[in-house]
């Protein structure tokens, strides 16, 4: 079963210094179908404008990754983390116990545009952690290149869920193929460009959730971009 979530369907808030979509229920937008999919709780489509950004805050027992679509984030958090985050980055920072941070667009230019992942964790009251690797475009183009995983295997950021994500370049007809477990769920979302998931359409912004499908094909219609999650 294949669930299409279009990118107009989505929550939307405009702050004037953020233009954000929300998959899931977020901050002041509430939709009861559309709480969270399995584990994977907010998937928020941000662009925040020149030197703005999101001030100092707080968060805990969440599982958070930032994967950077334009432009150059910059973190700080109460763990002593200083970092910039660019496109190939995945930022992962698992709130645990409690953490505080910040994330401001680092150019007085530039937008940033992201994708603001959290997850449950698998327990809570962990202490908190900070990853960030780099993924470069040869590393995604035509394949699925895993990212984030519980064990970290492959290079991959380790997160505290037992959940994997991939990430994919697509040019006009490339494809790939993701076999799901038995018992195993997806939701793939287009970043950008057009692809077709098991033959259906989907363009940027638009997402899918999956079960109870033994696999999982995505092939270019446009240049794309895309992130798939394979969730317990």
């Amino acid at each position: 079963m294949i669930q299409i979530r279009k990118s107009n369907d989505r929550g939307h808030a405009d702050h004037g210094w953020l233009n954000t979509y929300f998959t899931f229920s977020f901050a002041d937008y509430y939709d009861p179908k559309h709480v969270h999919f399995r584990t994977l709780r907010v998937l928020n489509d941000d662009r925040i404008a020149p030197g703005q950004g999101f001030p100092t805050h707080p968060h805990r027992d969440m599982e958070i990754v930032t994967y950077v679509l334009e432009g150059a984030l910059e973190h700080r958090d109460s763990m002593g983390t200083g970092s910039l985050i660019r496109p190939g980055d995945v930022q992962y920072m698992s709130a645990g116990s409690g953490v505080t941070h910040s994330e401001f667009n680092a150019s007085d230019k530039e937008p940033v545009h992201l994708l603001q992942i959290w997850m449950f964790p698998e327990a809570q009251g962990l202490k908190p952690v900070y990853g960030q690797k780099t993924f470069s475009i040869e590393e995604k183009s035509g394949k699925l290149r895993l990212v984030a995983s519980p064990d970290g295997r492959d290079g991959s950021v380790k997160i505290r869920q037992h959940n994997e994500l991939y990430a994919t370049v697509l040019s006009k007809g490339q494809s790939v193929r993701h076999e799901l477990k038995p018992e195993r769920h997806a939701y793939v979302q287009v970043a950008r460009g057009s692809v077709t998931l098991n033959g259906t359409t989907l363009d940027a912004g638009d997402g899918a959730a999956i079960s109870n499908e033994k696999a999982i094909d995505l092939t270019g219609v446009a240049d794309a971009e895309v992130l798939l999650f394979d969730l317990a």
